[in-house]
């Protein structure tokens, strides 16, 4: 029996909060500890309508199911009155590969285990008395990025730069719910020197931070390059900062800001760097001291996908949602 789950459905099972940081923080820690099997990304682009389509899969060892995904970015449908992700997920039986659940989320999943992937690495990079965040982006990322935050930090305010100065002010608007102050700033250096966090969340292919803008104590989630072309942070930060995070090591060595510090010979591509899960077992390999310039870099993996998807098949059982076919 295979159970179909719609958006709303999936909508009545998983929202942004708390409850969702120990679930991908059990992914990331299964991926650290060498308990996950994880087949490179699978993307095909669509260069002429500024699309992308990726699948992702993950299999955690002892676990009675995985998931597989097929998530698409395409990025000039905010223009169209359509949202910029979609997708659906599929979860198996890990032993007999039989189909549990075809999840219809339209992108949603992956939206929100982007978004907790966020939180954590702000809980365990940031300073704890970090007030001021920065964001780079006014989409959807961007949003549940910062509302996402203010799960693990007491912030008070959050600067905003977009290319589109008119979207930068309607995310200020549309978020004014959050009860925090809300100012658009007019440029990412402008950002940079406000904010005690910053989190770029573009498809930028050229990098909008550069490496002399950093200052003590800052930290930085960059989760927007997640394909060879894209690239939001000058290479050089990787070098400069004390202390660089990849979600999977494997993967921003191939499509991450790491693999452009790589490319450009800034650093080797045999160093070795604990990854988010690492850091999330062992809170001492990550910021010493508030002085300290943190960086993580969150490419996505397929092990938070099949994290989510089994959280949300287990809650919709609970909740009898969905509709069975044979």
């Amino acid at each position: 029996m295979t159970i179909i789950l719609n958006h709303q459905d999936i909508k009545k099972c998983v929202q942004l909060n708390e409850s969702l940081i120990p679930i991908i923080e059990e992914a990331f820690k299964s991926l650290a500890l060498g308990k996950t099997t994880m087949p490179p990304i699978l993307r095909l682009d669509i260069e002429k309508y500024h699309g992308e389509s990726d699948v992702k899969a993950a299999y955690i060892d002892g676990l009675d199911s995985y998931a597989i995904k097929v998530a698409s970015g395409f990025f000039n449908n905010p223009k169209l009155g359509l949202p910029s992700s979609n997708g659906l997920m599929i979860l198996l039986d890990s032993q007999t590969g039989v189909l549990k659940s075809v999840l219809l989320d339209k992108g949603y999943l992956t939206d929100i285990r982007t978004a907790i992937a966020g939180a954590i690495s702000v809980k365990y990079l940031s300073n704890l008395d970090s007030t001021k965040v920065g964001i780079i982006g006014a989409g959807i990322q961007a949003r549940l990025q910062l509302e996402s935050i203010l799960l693990v930090r007491k912030i008070d305010t959050a600067h905003i730069w977009s290319r589109d100065s008119a979207k930068a002010n309607e995310f200020c608007k549309e978020l004014k719910h959050l009860k925090i102050n809300l100012q658009v700033c007019n440029s990412p250096e402008d950002i940079m020197r406000k904010s005690d966090i910053v989190v770029t969340t573009t498809p930028s292919k050229s990098p909008l931070i550069k490496s002399h803008w950093l200052k003590k104590g800052l930290h930085i989630t960059a989760m927007g390059s997640d394909a060879e072309q894209k690239n939001e942070l000058d290479p050089l930060i990787i070098k400069n900062c004390n202390y660089y995070i990849p979600d999977s090591l494997a993967q921003t060595k191939i499509l991450g800001e790491l693999h452009h510090a790589i490319d450009n010979k800034i650093v080797s591509a045999n160093n070795n760097y604990n990854e988010l899960g690492n850091v999330i077992l062992n809170p001492n390999l990550g910021r010493q001291n508030r002085d300290d310039i943190t960086v993580c870099d969150l490419t996505g993996t397929g092990v938070q996908d099949t994290a989510i998807a089994r959280h949300t098949y287990k809650i919709a059982n609970k909740l009898k949602l969905g509709n069975s076919v044979d």
